[in-house]
């Protein structure tokens, strides 16, 4: 009697770098590596079924070691199985190709973008410099960061006023109480 066993399901796969849970759908494993949102990894996800025929909603554990490395190729490689739209950076600056970054990749690109708009004293440059919001946003009452409140906490405000209560009134320092003072 042939007996198959069922696929052992891996608890930690690694993906581009970084370990991600097994027990997850495909689709929503890969929403934890940065760079890859709900609608690009459910993509994802789709060009994997397209490509091998496992449904999308497969557990991540279940995939065998050349399922990942293709499944890893298609989240480091989307230009070649997603549509252009869907990607991160289009026309990048330096390059002018259209790229999807992930982890390590996106965090430089933003810090090279940020260090140019800075460099070029750009509008954008110098309110992320002044650590200002550069989106145009309200900054009257909202947006304080690092302390200055506006306004009093009420807890402080009745352990002041609590206090003042419990003070006896001072005395007048010139003027002796009661009229003693002439004879």
């Amino acid at each position: 009697m042939n007996v198959e066993k069922p696929a052992e399901t891996r608890l930690i796969v690694r993906i581009a770098n970084k370990d991600l849970n097994g027990s997850l759908p495909i689709h929503r494993a890969l929403t934890g590596i940065k760079g890859i949102g709900i609608r690009a990894a459910r993509a994802m996800a789709y060009s994997f079924e397209d490509k091998t025929r496992m449904p999308y909603d497969t557990p991540l554990g279940k995939l065998s070691d050349d399922q990942d490395r293709l499944l890893e190729e298609i989240v480091l490689h989307p230009d070649q199985f997603l549509p252009v739209w869907m990607l991160n950076r289009r026309k990048d600056f330096e390059t002018g190709k259209n790229m999807h970054l992930v982890m390590a990749d996106l965090d430089f690109s933003l810090r090279n973008d940020l260090q140019r708009m800075k460099k070029l004293k750009s509008y954008k440059g110098i309110r992320h410099s002044l650590g200002l919001t550069v989106r145009g946003q309200r900054t009257q009452t909202s947006g304080r960061k690092r302390g200055s409140a506006v306004g009093v906490a009420k807890g402080e405000a009745k352990a002041a006023a609590k206090s003042a209560a419990a003070k006896p009134a001072p005395k007048s320092a010139g003027k002796p109480a009661g009229g003693e003072g002439k004879k």
